[in-house]
Protein backbone atom coordinates (compact mmCIF):
# COMPACT_ATOMS: atom_id res chain seq x y z
CA UNK A 1 0.00 0.00 0.00
CA UNK A 2 1.93 2.75 1.15
CA UNK A 3 4.84 2.42 -1.44
CA UNK A 4 2.99 -0.76 -2.53
CA UNK A 5 5.22 -3.24 -1.13
CA UNK A 6 3.13 -6.33 -2.25
CA UNK A 7 4.64 -5.71 -5.58
CA UNK A 8 8.12 -6.25 -4.90
CA UNK A 9 10.34 -7.08 -7.95
CA UNK A 10 11.78 -10.72 -8.63
CA UNK A 11 11.05 -12.65 -5.67
CA UNK A 12 8.78 -15.75 -5.41
CA UNK A 13 5.46 -15.09 -4.14
CA UNK A 14 5.16 -17.57 -0.78
CA UNK A 15 1.49 -19.13 -0.36
CA UNK A 16 -0.51 -18.76 2.57
CA UNK A 17 0.21 -21.25 5.36
CA UNK A 18 -3.70 -23.20 5.98
CA UNK A 19 -3.25 -23.80 9.95
CA UNK A 20 -3.43 -21.04 12.65
CA UNK A 21 -0.75 -19.73 14.20
CA UNK A 22 0.56 -21.93 17.21
CA UNK A 23 -0.32 -22.08 20.89
CA UNK A 24 -4.20 -22.36 20.76
CA UNK A 25 -6.87 -19.63 20.56
CA UNK A 26 -7.67 -18.02 23.80
CA UNK A 27 -11.18 -17.82 25.42
CA UNK A 28 -12.24 -21.05 23.84
CA UNK A 29 -12.29 -20.06 20.16
CA UNK A 30 -13.37 -22.87 17.67
CA UNK A 31 -11.35 -24.15 15.68
CA UNK A 32 -10.48 -22.37 12.10
CA UNK A 33 -11.85 -22.97 8.88
CA UNK A 34 -9.86 -24.49 6.04
CA UNK A 35 -10.52 -21.49 3.37
CA UNK A 36 -11.01 -17.52 2.71
CA UNK A 37 -14.30 -16.60 1.46
CA UNK A 38 -12.69 -13.82 -0.21
CA UNK A 39 -9.42 -13.20 -2.43
CA UNK A 40 -7.20 -11.31 -0.84
CA UNK A 41 -5.41 -7.64 -2.03
CA UNK A 42 -1.91 -8.92 -2.12
CA UNK A 43 0.36 -11.58 -2.63
CA UNK A 44 2.64 -12.47 0.31
CA UNK A 45 6.60 -12.68 -1.02
CA UNK A 46 9.89 -13.91 0.06
CA UNK A 47 13.02 -12.59 0.95
CA UNK A 48 15.51 -12.25 3.24
CA UNK A 49 15.22 -9.64 5.98
CA UNK A 50 18.51 -7.35 6.79
CA UNK A 51 20.46 -8.12 10.26
CA UNK A 52 18.34 -4.80 11.68
CA UNK A 53 15.06 -6.10 10.52
CA UNK A 54 15.29 -9.40 12.27
CA UNK A 55 16.32 -7.44 15.51
CA UNK A 56 13.35 -4.85 15.17
CA UNK A 57 11.06 -8.13 15.33
CA UNK A 58 13.36 -9.72 18.29
CA UNK A 59 13.57 -6.15 20.21
CA UNK A 60 10.66 -4.07 18.90
CA UNK A 61 7.62 -6.45 18.61
CA UNK A 62 7.14 -7.71 22.02
CA UNK A 63 6.03 -3.60 22.08
CA UNK A 64 4.66 -2.44 18.89
CA UNK A 65 3.11 -5.66 17.23
CA UNK A 66 -0.47 -7.20 18.41
CA UNK A 67 -0.26 -10.86 18.31
CA UNK A 68 -3.83 -12.02 17.10
CA UNK A 69 -5.25 -15.31 16.70
CA UNK A 70 -5.25 -16.56 13.48
CA UNK A 71 -8.15 -18.45 11.66
CA UNK A 72 -7.25 -20.01 7.58
CA UNK A 73 -4.12 -18.56 7.22
CA UNK A 74 -0.93 -16.66 8.49
CA UNK A 75 -2.28 -13.48 7.30
CA UNK A 76 -6.07 -14.16 8.93
CA UNK A 77 -7.65 -12.71 11.74
CA UNK A 78 -10.10 -15.40 14.22
CA UNK A 79 -13.62 -14.14 13.68
CA UNK A 80 -13.69 -14.16 17.43
CA UNK A 81 -10.62 -12.04 17.96
CA UNK A 82 -11.43 -8.02 19.42
CA UNK A 83 -8.83 -5.83 20.07
CA UNK A 84 -9.07 -4.01 23.26
CA UNK A 85 -7.82 -0.37 22.45
CA UNK A 86 -7.38 0.69 26.10
CA UNK A 87 -5.54 -2.73 26.57
CA UNK A 88 -3.58 -2.14 23.60
CA UNK A 89 -2.38 1.44 24.19
CA UNK A 90 -2.55 2.22 27.82
CA UNK A 91 -5.73 5.16 27.35
CA UNK A 92 -8.58 5.76 25.42
CA UNK A 93 -7.45 8.27 22.95
CA UNK A 94 -8.97 9.02 19.16
CA UNK A 95 -7.82 5.68 16.89
CA UNK A 96 -6.54 6.03 13.41
CA UNK A 97 -6.04 3.32 11.31
CA UNK A 98 -4.01 3.06 7.90
CA UNK A 99 -4.30 0.13 5.70
CA UNK A 100 -1.13 -1.07 3.74
CA UNK A 101 1.30 1.12 5.63
CA UNK A 102 4.51 -0.14 3.94
CA UNK A 103 7.51 1.19 5.33
CA UNK A 104 5.49 3.34 7.66
CA UNK A 105 6.56 6.79 6.27
CA UNK A 106 3.12 7.91 6.82
CA UNK A 107 1.92 6.51 10.49
CA UNK A 108 5.49 7.22 11.69
CA UNK A 109 5.53 10.64 11.23
CA UNK A 110 1.48 11.14 11.65
CA UNK A 111 1.98 9.52 15.32
CA UNK A 112 5.24 11.39 16.12
CA UNK A 113 3.35 14.68 15.10
CA UNK A 114 0.45 13.66 17.37
CA UNK A 115 1.25 12.30 20.48
CA UNK A 116 -2.68 12.60 21.57
CA UNK A 117 -3.75 10.08 19.19
CA UNK A 118 -3.38 6.70 18.65
CA UNK A 119 -2.40 4.88 15.57
CA UNK A 120 -2.72 1.79 13.63
CA UNK A 121 -0.75 -0.13 11.11
CA UNK A 122 -1.93 -2.53 9.40
CA UNK A 123 0.50 -4.57 6.93
CA UNK A 124 1.45 -8.08 5.46
CA UNK A 125 5.09 -6.96 4.69
CA UNK A 126 7.43 -7.93 7.16
CA UNK A 127 10.44 -6.07 6.02
CA UNK A 128 7.94 -3.04 5.92
CA UNK A 129 6.64 -3.55 9.11
CA UNK A 130 10.60 -4.05 10.30
CA UNK A 131 11.18 -0.65 9.51
CA UNK A 132 8.09 0.84 10.68
CA UNK A 133 9.44 -0.58 14.20
CA UNK A 134 13.11 0.84 13.83
CA UNK A 135 11.57 4.28 12.87
CA UNK A 136 9.37 4.09 15.27
CA UNK A 137 11.79 3.52 18.22
CA UNK A 138 14.41 5.98 16.81
CA UNK A 139 11.57 8.74 17.05
CA UNK A 140 10.33 8.37 20.30
CA UNK A 141 6.90 7.03 19.08
CA UNK A 142 5.67 4.55 21.30
CA UNK A 143 1.59 5.52 20.58
CA UNK A 144 1.38 2.81 17.38
CA UNK A 145 0.78 -0.63 17.19
CA UNK A 146 1.28 -3.08 14.11
CA UNK A 147 -0.63 -5.90 12.88
CA UNK A 148 0.73 -8.42 11.00
CA UNK A 149 -2.78 -9.04 8.98
CA UNK A 150 -5.15 -8.94 5.93
CA UNK A 151 -7.27 -5.51 6.19
CA UNK A 152 -10.60 -6.34 5.55
CA UNK A 153 -10.51 -9.21 8.50
CA UNK A 154 -9.10 -6.29 10.79
CA UNK A 155 -12.35 -4.06 9.89
CA UNK A 156 -15.05 -6.24 9.64
CA UNK A 157 -14.53 -8.30 12.65
CA UNK A 158 -11.22 -7.53 14.90
CA UNK A 159 -11.69 -3.70 15.90
CA UNK A 160 -14.83 -2.82 17.63
CA UNK A 161 -17.77 -0.95 15.98
CA UNK A 162 -17.08 2.63 15.93
CA UNK A 163 -13.68 2.24 17.40
CA UNK A 164 -11.88 3.96 14.38
CA UNK A 165 -11.63 8.02 14.32
CA UNK A 166 -9.57 7.85 10.88
CA UNK A 167 -9.18 5.48 8.27
CA UNK A 168 -5.77 5.74 5.88
CA UNK A 169 -5.21 3.91 2.17
CA UNK A 170 -2.79 5.45 0.71
CA UNK A 171 -1.40 3.77 -2.99
CA UNK A 172 -2.93 0.38 -2.48
CA UNK A 173 -2.11 -1.97 -5.24
CA UNK A 174 -4.20 -1.45 -8.47
CA UNK A 175 -3.97 -4.83 -10.07
CA UNK A 176 -4.09 -3.21 -12.99
CA UNK A 177 -4.60 -5.84 -15.04
CA UNK A 178 -8.18 -6.41 -15.94
CA UNK A 179 -8.47 -10.56 -15.15
CA UNK A 180 -6.96 -9.27 -11.10
CA UNK A 181 -9.06 -6.49 -10.50
CA UNK A 182 -11.39 -8.64 -8.55
CA UNK A 183 -8.45 -8.50 -6.13
CA UNK A 184 -8.41 -4.59 -5.31
CA UNK A 185 -9.09 -4.16 -2.01
CA UNK A 186 -11.70 -1.40 -2.76
CA UNK A 187 -14.76 -2.90 -4.14
CA UNK A 188 -18.24 -3.34 -4.19
CA UNK A 189 -18.96 -4.49 -0.47
CA UNK A 190 -15.75 -2.27 0.99
CA UNK A 191 -18.32 0.29 2.10
CA UNK A 192 -19.69 -1.96 4.85
CA UNK A 193 -16.57 -3.54 6.01
CA UNK A 194 -14.80 0.15 7.07
CA UNK A 195 -18.01 1.04 7.72
CA UNK A 196 -18.04 -1.42 10.80
CA UNK A 197 -15.50 0.42 12.43
CA UNK A 198 -15.79 3.78 11.98
CA UNK A 199 -17.39 5.81 14.05
CA UNK A 200 -20.13 7.78 13.40
CA UNK A 201 -18.74 11.15 11.72
CA UNK A 202 -15.42 9.57 11.48
CA UNK A 203 -13.17 9.93 7.94
CA UNK A 204 -12.13 7.52 5.49
CA UNK A 205 -9.08 8.76 3.11
CA UNK A 206 -7.51 7.85 0.66
CA UNK A 207 -4.86 8.23 -2.35
CA UNK A 208 -3.72 6.52 -5.98
CA UNK A 209 -2.38 7.39 -8.75
CA UNK A 210 -3.77 4.92 -10.80
CA UNK A 211 -6.73 6.99 -12.89
CA UNK A 212 -8.77 3.50 -13.27
CA UNK A 213 -8.83 2.31 -9.50
CA UNK A 214 -9.32 6.02 -8.73
CA UNK A 215 -12.49 5.85 -10.46
CA UNK A 216 -13.38 2.65 -8.76
CA UNK A 217 -12.65 4.12 -5.44
CA UNK A 218 -15.30 6.82 -6.21
CA UNK A 219 -18.06 4.66 -7.82
CA UNK A 220 -18.06 2.27 -4.65
CA UNK A 221 -17.90 4.49 -1.99
CA UNK A 222 -21.11 7.04 -3.86
CA UNK A 223 -22.75 3.94 -3.68
CA UNK A 224 -22.14 2.37 0.07
CA UNK A 225 -24.79 3.67 2.01
CA UNK A 226 -22.65 3.88 5.25
CA UNK A 227 -20.68 6.75 3.56
CA UNK A 228 -21.35 10.18 1.95
CA UNK A 229 -18.66 12.88 0.37
CA UNK A 230 -16.40 14.77 2.74
CA UNK A 231 -15.46 16.33 -0.55
CA UNK A 232 -16.24 18.81 -3.54
CA UNK A 233 -16.00 18.86 -6.88
CA UNK A 234 -14.25 15.68 -8.80
CA UNK A 235 -11.69 15.18 -6.07
CA UNK A 236 -10.39 15.88 -2.42
CA UNK A 237 -7.50 18.03 -2.17
CA UNK A 238 -4.66 16.34 -1.32
CA UNK A 239 -4.49 15.63 2.62
CA UNK A 240 -1.88 17.50 4.06
CA UNK A 241 -0.81 15.15 6.61
CA UNK A 242 0.38 12.51 4.26
CA UNK A 243 3.72 12.87 4.30
CA UNK A 244 5.28 13.33 0.93
CA UNK A 245 7.07 9.73 0.25
CA UNK A 246 9.26 8.77 -2.32
CA UNK A 247 6.68 6.34 -3.90
CA UNK A 248 4.70 9.70 -4.64
CA UNK A 249 7.50 11.35 -5.73
CA UNK A 250 7.66 8.64 -8.38
CA UNK A 251 4.57 8.90 -9.70
CA UNK A 252 4.41 12.35 -9.97
CA UNK A 253 7.49 12.34 -12.00
CA UNK A 254 6.01 10.26 -14.49
CA UNK A 255 3.15 12.25 -14.95
CA UNK A 256 0.33 10.73 -13.36
CA UNK A 257 -2.59 12.23 -11.18
CA UNK A 258 -2.51 11.55 -7.36
CA UNK A 259 -6.13 11.29 -6.64
CA UNK A 260 -7.51 11.67 -3.12
CA UNK A 261 -10.73 11.21 -2.00
CA UNK A 262 -12.23 11.73 1.74
CA UNK A 263 -15.50 10.18 2.66
CA UNK A 264 -17.59 10.65 6.22
CA UNK A 265 -19.56 7.51 7.81
CA UNK A 266 -22.92 8.20 8.06
CA UNK A 267 -24.65 7.80 11.53
CA UNK A 268 -25.97 4.78 12.13
CA UNK A 269 -28.72 6.49 14.24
Amino acid sequence: MSGRSARGAGRAPVPESHHAAPGGYPGGMPEPRTFRDEPVSFVRRSGRMSEAQERAFAELAPFYVLDVPRDVAWTSVHPEARLDPAAAYGRAAPLTVEIGSGQGHAIVSAAAAHPERDFLAVEVFRAGLARTMLDADRDGVRNLRLIEANAPEVFATYLPAGAVDEAWIFFPDPWHKKRHTKRRLVRPGFGATAGAALRDGGLLRLATDWEDYALQMREVLDAAPEFERAFEGEWAERFDGRVMTAFERKGIAKGRDIRDLAYRRISRA
